[in-house]
C-alpha cells in the first residue's frame, strides 16, 4: 500500500476531523485537554511524510526563556521537535521516510504530537504570555466574568482581586 493510502486509511479510522485538501496533503484536528485541539498537517512528499502541528502563537514576552525551554524539551521528545516559523509561532515538527509510514507509526507519531502539544501548552502560555493572562484575570474579575478556563493560571491571579 502507498504511504498516501496508509495516511488516508489511518485518518479515516481515527475518528478525528480531517480532510485532504490536495492529493497527499492532509489536515487533522487532534483533541486535547489543556489545548483543546491541535491542528496538524501531514504532507506526503517524494521521499518523506512531513508533519507540522501548531502549538501556540509567537510569545508576547520572555522569548529567550520560551525558546530555551523548547530546546531543552527537544532532547527528550520521541521523533518530534519544537520549531518556530518566520512569524515566531511555535510548532511541533516531524519527518518520516516513506518506507516507515505504517498505521502503527502514524499512531505513535500523532500520539506523541498530541501528548507533547497538550502537556506543553500551559507551560508555554505561562512563560510567554504571563502579562496577558494577568490582564485577562483582572478584566474578568472586574466584570464578574467566569474565570473557569484560567484555573491553570491561578498563580497569575492579581493578589488584590
Amino acid at each position: 500500500m502507498k504511504p498516501v493510502d496508509i495516511v488516508r486509511e489511518y485518518l479515516a479510522a481515527s475518528g478525528a476531523p480531517w480532510e485532504e485538501s490536495a492529493p497527499g496533503a492532509f489536515s487533522v484536528e487532534l483533541p486535547g485537554e489543556r489545548k483543546l485541539t491541535t491542528a496538524c498537517s501531514l504532507a506526503v512528499r517524494d521521499h518523506s511524510l512531513v508533519v507540522n502541528a501548531f502549538v501556540a502563537r509567537r510569545p508576547d514576552e520572555n522569548h529567550d526563556e520560551v525558546h530555551r525551554w523548547m530546546l531543552e524539551r527537544n532532547a527528550r521528545l520521541p521523533g518530534i521537535a519544537f520549531a518556530i516559523d518566520q512569524a515566531g509561532d511555535i510548532y511541533l515538527v516531524a519527518k518520516l521516510p516513506l518506507h516507515a509510514v505504517t498505521a502503527d507509526e502514524l499512531d505513535r507519531l500523532l500520539g506523541a504530537v498530541l501528548d507533547t502539544a497538550d502537556s506543553s501548552f500551559n507551560t508555554i502560555l505561562d512563560l510567554g504570555f504571563a502579562s496577558s493572562i494577568r490582564r485577562e484575570w483582572a478584566w474578568r474579575l472586574a466584570r464578574g466574568e467566569s474565570t473557569r478556563n484560567l484555573a491553570a493560571f491561578e498563580h497569575l491571579r492579581p493578589r488584590d482581586a
